[in-house]
């Protein structure tokens, strides 16, 4: 589904949203039952989970990316475990990208696995007890901080700097997944991404844990410089996608905006091929699209692919430190 335009703050107030409200005190009123009665499977290993408060991209899959290369260079094999939105296996099922597509366990899974075991399951706790069977030294659960059947050892909540907490309200009246001051109650730090200001979103004045800033960086961005584009993506929020390319010089002729996790149909490429034609453009989209493209569709589609940069990493490798004492071997490289 597309976020509705009422969720963004800068939208200002919205009837809708407004006669929504109770119906979001509703929704959460049942999230907090959930996780009062729930008994969390507590893992073996450490559990590291990385999470947000709002629906829709804020950085979530490229933190746990770089989370991965940090443990691995202490020499700790790290796993993933994530529902695989969009995905029809239920799991837990080890994600194989020769044998496994984005219909089957989702594009962020596919993008994860690439960099590391990757397992898909939407019940989360038999996924990580599937990736303890198989070896994991540490879990690093991708959107689960809500789930409250599995034990977190480390709670990281991602804020998109730009969007900050959208209107400040509960869904479906706002973007909110659960209060704010609930949320970030339960964390034990927040990653800010795109945060190079020094400002910070309105939500996160009174903030009482260890904000970590990190940047999204295109990578090799600069092929797009002064380049005719016509952009399209499917993602939590295409317009920053939009901005980025503008940002690298590019020249967007057109942009198409879908839905998250849209599934791209032949009629939609071929409309997207007749634009690029028209005005004599390439056509270029995120990772996650590329890859919920149908094969024989991706050899002319362009990516524009993003890193995470950390602005201070001894913040994170102090947040890590514990948890890697418990891990053993990978602590002790981690200090040597």
């Amino acid at each position: 589904m597309r976020a509705p335009d009422f969720w963004d703050g800068r939208a200002g107030a919205n009837i809708l949203a407004g006669l929504l409200v109770p119906v979001g005190a509703a929704v959460d009123a049942a999230g907090r039952l959930r996780r009062a009665i729930a008994r969390p499977y507590r893992a073996p290993v450490p559990v590291l989970c990385v999470g947000n408060l709002v629906a829709g991209g804020s950085g979530k899959t490229p933190v746990v990316l770089s989370l991965v290369a940090l443990l691995a260079a202490r020499g700790v094999a790290a796993h993933i475990v994530m529902r695989g939105y969009g995905g029809r296996l239920a799991g837990p099922v080890r994600v194989d990208p020769a044998r496994h597509d984005a219909t089957a366990v989702g594009d962020e899974a596919l993008l994860a696995a690439a960099r590391a075991p990757c397992w898909v399951a939407r019940d989360r706790a038999a996924g990580v007890r599937a990736a303890v069977a198989a070896g994991a030294r540490a879990i690093l659960l991708d959107d689960g901080f809500q789930n409250p059947h599995v034990a977190k050892d480390l709670s990281l909540v991602v804020v998109d700097a730009a969007y900050g907490f959208g209107n400040c309200r509960l869904i479906p009246a706002g973007p909110l997944r659960e209060r704010i001051s609930a949320g970030l109650s339960r964390a034990d730090a927040v990653v800010l991404t795109d945060g190079e200001s020094p400002r910070e979103p309105e939500g996160l004045a009174q903030c009482a844990r260890p904000i970590l800033r990190a940047v999204l960086d295109p990578v090799d961005g600069v092929r797009f410089s002064g380049a005719r584009i016509v952009a399209f993506a499917g993602i939590g929020r295409p317009e920053k996608f939009f901005a980025a390319l503008r940002g690298l010089g590019a020249s967007l002729v057109a942009e198409r905006a879908f839905a998250d996790h849209h599934p791209f149909e032949p009629g939609e490429m071929v409309a997207l091929r007749s634009a690029a034609l028209a005005e004599s453009a390439g056509l270029v989209t995120t990772a996650k699209d590329w890859v919920r493209l149908p094969p024989g569709e991706r050899d002319d589609i362009a990516v524009l692919d993003i890193e995470l940069r950390w602005r201070d990493e001894s913040a994170i490798a102090a947040l890590l430190a514990p948890l890697l004492e418990r891990i053993g071997d990978g602590g002790r490289a981690a200090r040597a």
